[in-house]
């Protein structure tokens, strides 16, 4: 009886060091998900990885190994709060959501090799560098670089029929990240 006793005691000890440490994120990783190219969302803890590898980490909150998702195997991955979208193997940070989003490129993914076999391609990725503004149009699926020299043109030919969203681009100068008010405009334009 006190075998059971003891082997009872080790394995809820187990089993509670177990579920513990699934509530707190390992070190270096902060609380997340992906979303694959499938639209499957796996959620668990994620290392940054972006501005370096164009990648993240994740460890599944259901538990298992460890496993690197490049920007071209996910739509998206959401680390503490905030969501990357990811285009052509890179992960752009979502400024805000909507019919355009309003986004700002977080990784370079041109010089990247991906392997089809063992044979290495490197991908294009998009344009720009990080740091540099985006504004995606989801139902043209068109991902235009937003800079001070063409945010006059950008901006009449994505807000052409809201006149608001205009205006408010026009007042935004040289700061294009003031850009995000004219996008959110733009997409209340019709609620």
């Amino acid at each position: 009886m006190k075998r059971f006793t003891t082997f009872a005691a080790l394995f809820i000890a187990i089993s509670f060091l177990q579920v513990k440490s699934q509530d707190t994120a390992p070190k270096g990783f902060s609380k997340g998900s992906v979303t694959l190219a499938d639209n499957t969302e796996i959620p668990g803890y994620i290392k940054d990885n972006i501005r370096s590898k164009a990648a993240v980490v994740l460890v599944p909150a259901t538990g298992g190994k460890k496993i690197t998702y490049d920007g071209d195997k996910l739509n998206y991955a959401t680390i503490e709060g905030i969501k990357y979208f990811c285009i052509k193997g890179d992960f752009f940070k979502t400024v805000c959501d909507g019919e355009l989003s309003f986004l700002q490129k977080a990784s370079d993914a041109s010089s990247k090799p991906v392997y089809i076999g063992s044979e290495a391609i490197f991908i294009n990725g998009t344009e720009g560098r990080p740091g540099d503004y985006f504004i995606f149009d989801k139902p043209q699926h068109l991902l235009t670089l937003v800079n001070n020299k063409n945010v006059a043109d950008v901006t009449a030919q994505l807000f052409k029929n809201c006149q608001a969203a205009i205006a408010r681009a026009k007042e935004t100068g040289n700061d294009i990240a003031l850009l995000k008010d004219a996008v959110v405009i733009y997409n209340n334009r019709n609620k």
